[in-house]
């Protein structure tokens, strides 16, 4: 599924204009982003939680030049941890 794709469920479902389930998709994701941004835990009851966690740096061996290291620098990174509900419906 793509994000026009939902923009056009919202749309039936909701009985809004596509520009207005645009919009409301459009914020519910910068809310989420905003709060990812920050640091907080996104918790969406019955689907699940999106957080963010560190990375440390890291030493890898590129294949076929092991005599070349390289470091990934720490990062921060976005993970998802699936609701039971979900999980019992997908798995």
């Amino acid at each position: 599924m793509t994000k026009s794709q939902l923009i056009n469920i919202v749309a039936k479902k909701g009985h809004l204009t596509k520009k207005a389930s645009a919009e409301s998709v459009e914020v519910f994701l910068d809310e989420i982003r905003k709060a990812l941004k920050k640091g907080e835990k996104v918790v969406l009851s019955g689907f699940g939680t999106f957080y963010m966690s560190k990375v440390a740096d890291k030493q890898v061996v590129p294949f076929g030049k092991e005599d070349k290291r390289q470091t990934i620098k720490s990062h921060r990174v976005v993970n998802f941890r699936v609701g039971k509900p979900f999980k019992k419906l997908v798995w």
